[in-house]
């Protein structure tokens, strides 16, 4: 089998990284080798980095800083775990990758997605994912549920304004690339939403 990148992205408090340990532990069960990684980080470097991207103390980074640090924990990402995984026919379990960065950095903060792009091509050796998962939940609802039950980062500590533009691009993509982006209702029980997004995985998996 060749291996697949499969990419959860959503608005913060989202619930996509619990789900994501959930299908985690279901694709275990059923045999595959699979690979959790996380964005920023995944690798020692990428995690140095992302502790400077989301240190509440760096108030004074500029927008191009931010996404070039996204894009060089990206890039160690790739080059040590990623690929590797792929050529030995791994299944990735990514937790947010390029579109975030389209999205957070070329939305939010205003740099452009064509611009943002170019730059994570570069990183990732235009790598590109075989699915990725959108899960799609008011994005008010969803934060102020991630800051009720952790300490807010740098970026979640932002406004409803920032995160508003976010996931309007967010539901403008999934609606334009609908092969390759897929929704599912985050606002659904755990075990729903888990269900939901394996059945989507394994119709992946059947082709």
């Amino acid at each position: 089998m060749n291996g697949k990148l499969i990419v959860f992205e959503g608005p913060d408090g989202s619930g996509k990284t619990t789900i994501l340990k959930n299908i985690n532990e279901k694709l275990i069960d059923l045999g595959y080798p699979i690979m959790l990684v996380r964005e920023p980080g995944g690798t020692s470097i990428s995690e140095q980095i992302r502790e400077i991207i989301i240190d509440n103390k760096n108030i004074e980074m500029n927008s191009k800083t931010e996404c070039l640090l996204f894009a060089a924990s990206r890039a160690q990402l790739v080059e040590e775990k990623i690929k590797p995984a792929l050529n030995r026919g791994e299944i990735i379990l990514c937790d947010r990758f390029v579109l975030s960065s389209l999205l957070y950095q070329g939305v939010g903060r205003g740099l452009g997605i064509d611009e943002v792009k170019k730059i994570n091509d570069f990183a990732t050796g235009f790598i590109k994912p075989d699915l990725t998962i959108f899960f799609n939940i008011d994005y008010k609802t969803a934060l102020i549920r991630k800051r009720a039950n952790f300490t807010a980062d740098r970026l979640e500590r932002e406004d409803f304004d920032f995160h508003k533009k976010i996931f309007d691009a967010y539901i403008d993509l999934s609606e334009k690339y609908k092969e390759d982006i897929k929704q599912v209702d985050a606002s659904l029980s755990i075990d729903q939403v888990s269900e939901n997004v394996l059945e989507l995985i394994e119709d992946l998996l059947e082709e």
